[in-house]
């Protein structure tokens, strides 16, 4: 009797690189109807222009480089990268401002290091950065949630697209924008403001913004599937979340005046959307699980740092970038101990 045998590779994956996209992208849904909800489309907008530039950009590098094209544009990493970078970019955002970062990303921080699988950067955090740096008045342009009790009248589609296209909505951007929970505790630390006297705006929620809150629990459901699908694993994001909690609480219990609790931590920024879907990206992360746990903890300690500290109301791109920059010597730190040697 003849068998015949496989042909390698013997061991196949449970689910090819397409297919694990494709989770991310099902499990950032709730959260992007709830930002579309409170904030208005800037979400599609942006995400559109980012997915197209990022395709596009995709395309022409595998091109110079001589390399399969189709294969590469239907695996879903350029789409992710771009819609991360649309959920961290305000929803007024001009439309070139958002091209250069996804160009950036895709074109500089994945092409530049050999494609996928070889990027030591974030991609999508390498392009937030870079426009962060370069335009911080048009990336503190948010727009303030939608709540239902105050004085105030959301764009409309048109005047967001028409906003975005050509930098004019019929109305000045002081009138549609307001600042974040966190560029608004920092300005209150900076004016002598106590805690408690900064969080007393209407649009503050139990820990908050009331979107914000909102959009943070839904960004919490869906990393809790990616768990639960196995897409991703638990020690970044716990770490994560340790790592900036945890001093949080420390500096709040002894000065809550001067600090910010771990519940406005929490749900303000990008905390959360760092800890299950931007932290966990597989290539530049840590890989060893005792690495993972230290990779988190540093990003979620170094965001806290700058949050409180440093220059910026936001700090998990930078904290991101800066553990990227750390994860060889983690790993080889980390390495686990080979059977049959010292």
């Amino acid at each position: 009797m003849k068998f015949e045998p496989a042909i390698t590779p013997y061991l196949r994956p449970a689910a090819g690189v397409g297919a694990v996209m494709r989770q991310v992208l099902y499990a950032l849904v709730p959260a992007a109807l709830a930002h579309c909800w409170y904030f208005g489309f800037g979400l599609i907008i942006n995400a559109t222009i980012a997915v197209g530039v990022a395709l596009g950009v995709e395309a022409l590098a595998l091109w110079l480089r001589r390399r399969p094209i189709e294969p590469a544009l239907s695996d879903g990493t350029a789409i992710v990268a771009a819609v991360l970078l649309a959920f961290a970019l305000p929803p007024l955002t001009p439309w070139w401002i958002t091209a250069i970062a996804s160009a950036f990303a895709i074109g500089v921080a994945k092409h530049l290091y050999g494609g996928l699988g070889k990027n030591p950067f974030n991609p999508a955090m390498v392009g937030y950065a870079v426009v962060l740096v370069s335009f911080p008045a048009e990336l503190a342009a948010w727009l303030p949630p939608r709540m239902g009790d105050i004085d105030y009248v959301h764009p409309t589609l048109w005047q967001t697209l028409r906003y975005t296209l050509t930098g004019d909505a019929g109305v000045s951007l002081d009138a549609l924008t307001r600042a974040t929970p966190l560029d608004a505790v920092r300005v209150a630390f900076a004016e002598s403001q106590t805690m408690s006297e900064s969080t007393s705006a209407p649009w503050f929620g139990d820990f908050s913004g009331r979107g914000w809150e909102w959009i943070g629990n839904y960004i919490a459901l869906g990393g809790v599937w990616l768990l639960y699908r196995r897409i991703i694993r638990w020690q970044i994001p716990l770490s994560m979340l340790a790592g900036l909690l945890v001093p949080a609480t420390i500096a709040s219990v002894a000065s809550p005046d001067n600090f910010a609790g771990p519940g406005f931590h929490l749900f303000s920024g990008a905390a959360l959307l760092g800890a299950f879907f931007i932290a966990t990206d597989p290539v530049s992360a840590a890989t060893t699980p005792r690495g993972r746990l230290i990779y988190g903890a540093g990003i979620g300690f170094l965001t806290w740092l700058i949050r409180t500290f440093g220059a910026y109301p936001d700090g998990v791109a930078f904290a991101v970038l800066l553990m990227n920059l750390a994860v060889p010597l983690i790993d080889r730190l980390c390495r686990p101990r080979i059977l049959g040697h010292d």
